[in-house]
């Protein structure tokens, strides 16, 4: 048995020069980031939905290699209203080191018994991409991007693991929007400690329990909505190299 649910960088920086750095560096287009207009539906023009992510990890101190993905949440988030619309949620069987450790377990919330007995990273890209083909998000007419927080999730995690396991890594997850980077160019500050810096510099509570990956994808949706309404437009930050 297995869970399976369907819901309807640390590149450091203290200035939002830095931020504006990152930022531009991979996009294609000179239009601000900015809009006179306060509206969340300006992030519409660029993106009809966001994708946001973020994975657990095995994890131990000292580290353990390879670490494994655990925890595969992804939000899609509308463009448009920067509401929920659906949620993509699984748990994932760690195969190299299959026992979570006292650590893991602590940090992330994850006990040994949710993981046992899930599918492989393998069998839950599979139903990843499911998942996108069924939310129209393959469609080449709709525009999507993944956001994570940081760009360790895709471009260090997934890319590393896959390539450990011989798997291809698909090409939507080959670009992205790394939050810490759009935040320190919309708020003049780089979020040192992440989600936390970044929902107290919003004056937002925090949403569930800190390394949930479930629970973390809530705040960045949270942070994103904030910063739309306030008129910011989210673009492309990063890509794998």
């Amino acid at each position: 048995m297995f869970t399976y649910l369907f819901h309807n960088d640390h590149t450091e920086g203290t200035s939002a020069c830095i931020g504006f750095r990152c930022l531009w560096m991979f996009n294609d287009s000179i239009s601000p980031y900015w809009s006179s207009k306060v509206s969340p539906k300006l992030t519409f023009k660029r993106y009809h939905y966001f994708l946001v992510l973020d994975f657990e990890a095995t994890c131990d101190k000292p580290q353990i290699h390879p670490q494994e993905i655990i925890e595969f949440p992804i939000l899609k988030l509308n463009g448009r209203t920067m509401e929920i619309e659906s949620t993509f949620h699984m748990y994932v069987q760690p195969v190299v080191h299959p026992q979570l450790t006292p650590f893991c377990t602590e940090l992330t919330g994850i006990i040994q018994g949710m993981v046992d007995g899930q599918p492989s990273l393998q069998q839950v890209l599979e139903r990843v991409d499911e998942w996108m083909a069924k939310e129209g998000l393959l469609d080449p007419s709709v525009k999507s991007i993944f956001v994570t927080c940081g760009d360790w999730d895709l471009k260090v995690m997934l890319p590393g693991q896959c390539q450990y396991l011989g798997l291809p890594v698909a090409d939507y997850f080959k670009q992205w929007i790394n939050l810490k980077k759009a935040y320190s160019f919309a708020m003049g500050s780089w979020p040192k400690n992440g989600l936390l810096d970044m929902n107290k510099g919003l004056n937002l509570q925090h949403i569930g329990r800190p390394h949930s990956g479930i629970d973390d994808c809530k705040n960045i949706a949270n942070i994103m909505k904030t910063l739309a309404h306030r008129g910011f437009i989210f673009k492309q930050t990063s890509k794998p190299f």
